[in-house]
């Protein structure tokens, strides 16, 4: 049996290495989070090239689900290999994804590239950013840790859009593929050897009273719950309904981020579209952070029921936004509660499932976001094709999120009793 090991037992170059791994990890999703940047390449694909909303649609939907679903065997290699090889490898991955996008005009090519190869990519360095960065804490800041960490894969539009749209205007769009990629591939293995998890049997030291405080407000604290293996986890009707609740959270922010370009321009005349996705980017990695530490005080399912409701309204009034104010306003907030999502649900899944197997545990939870995200925008461009506008998307996105947040009312961490009935069962 492993001995205690607690923060004030390690030696002193190691008492900030919590915040060095979790400020790589946050660089990390700075630089993958070039998947929110697709808003700004798609109007220009679309411009040059002369491809369709649908077609355009096609890359990034593949992207996202190939990240999201890549993150399964990521989250499982990342808790038995550490997080540095995986993230290393989703740094290769993601640049070489890049640089095949850029050989060639066909959809095939980008669906390869930038679909596959980059997502798979994205998945690797995503799953491998936040595991270890919670580790290095107490249960009480888990959702602080996590929000920070996931806040840079938000915070990336601020400066891809801009830069992108600088690059396709001064370059090209095959030029812009080869540089992001180069670049992307360089400064992710190069933060991924900062990441690294604590010694065997560390415990973080943290203050019992705010633990207890977490616990009391829906949030089981991780000292509390049970290590579910993955396929434990699966058995429980707490994985279906966070599931469910993630499809449609993330599917009605992604349906935004992938057309916001579009959406401005069309309502507003608006063109410089690559301004609003960066407002976007804003409020998507504040709203990961403000919901993490706001989660970590009411609990993880209030949270998501302010959240749900709050995007609802905005999805519901978007449709008769027509001025540079309320788009910009409507651009930040709806970026806020979708990047909420992105911290309460792993910090939930942490809870409900434990530390032990959270990589995997939370590959499947985000196998909901791809889903989102491969329907959100889909749906959206098809839509668009048929009516010229997204009106009745909106308005699907808007019933869809109610139905979420509804949800979060049966929605509560599992008992000890369901963990002790699934392991009769298995035996």
């Amino acid at each position: 049996m492993s001995a205690r090991i607690t923060s004030s037992s390690l030696p002193a170059s190691d008492h900030n290495r919590g915040w060095i791994v979790t400020f790589a990890g946050t660089g990390i999703n700075l630089a993958l989070g070039v998947l929110y940047a697709w808003s700004v390449i798609s109007k220009q694909i679309t411009k040059e090239w002369g491809w369709n909303e649908t077609q355009t649609a096609l890359p990034y939907s593949v992207a996202i689900a190939v990240f999201a679903f890549m993150m399964v065997p990521a989250g499982r290699l990342q808790d038995k290999f550490g997080p540095r090889l995986v993230a290393t490898l989703g740094g290769i991955f993601c640049g070489i994804g890049f640089i095949v996008t850029s050989l060639g005009q066909s959809l095939t090519g980008l669906i390869i590239g930038f679909g596959i190869l980059a997502g798979t990519g994205i998945g690797f360095g995503y799953a491998s950013a936040t595991p270890p960065a919670v580790k290095w804490f107490p249960p009480a800041r888990t959702g602080l840790i996590a929000g920070l960490v996931v806040a840079g894969f938000g915070l990336a539009s601020v400066y891809i859009a801009p830069l992108a749209n600088y690059l396709l205007g001064s370059f090209g769009i095959q030029s812009s593929f080869l540089i992001l990629g180069i670049a992307f591939l360089i400064v992710v293995v190069v933060l991924a050897q900062l990441l690294k998890n604590p010694a065997a049997g560390y415990k973080p030291l943290g203050n019992p009273s705010a633990a207890k405080a977490t616990v009391k407000g829906g949030a089981q604290s991780a000292s509390v719950a049970k290590d579910y293996e993955w396929h434990e986890m699966l058995r429980t009707p707490q994985f279906y309904l966070l599931w469910i609740m993630y499809v449609f959270g993330a599917g009605a922010g992604l349906m935004i981020i992938g057309k916001l370009a579009k959406i401005v321009d069309l309502q507003a005349g608006i063109k410089a579209g690559f301004i609003f996705v960066a407002f976007l980017a804003v409020g998507n990695a504040a709203g990961r952070i403000v919901a993490g530490v706001l989660s970590d005080q009411i609990g993880r399912t209030w949270t998501m029921f302010i959240v749900f409701v709050f995007q609802a309204v905005l999805m519901f009034l978007l449709r008769g936004l027509d001025t540079y104010g309320t788009l910009f306003l409507a651009s930040v907030l709806i970026g806020f509660n979708y990047g909420a999502n992105l911290s309460v649900f792993p910090s939930a899944t942490k809870d409900y499932f434990g530390m032990k197997n959270f990589g995997v545990n939370y590959g499947f939870v985000f196998t909901a976001w791809g889903v989102g995200g491969i329907l959100g925008p889909i749906l959206s461009g098809w839509i668009f094709d048929a009516s010229k506008n997204f009106n009745n998307a909106y308005l699907i996105a808007s019933v869809c999120l109610l139905i979420a947040a509804g949800l979060t009312f049966v929605t509560r961490a599992p008992k000890a009793k369901i963990k002790e009935k699934i392991l009769r069962k298995a035996a």
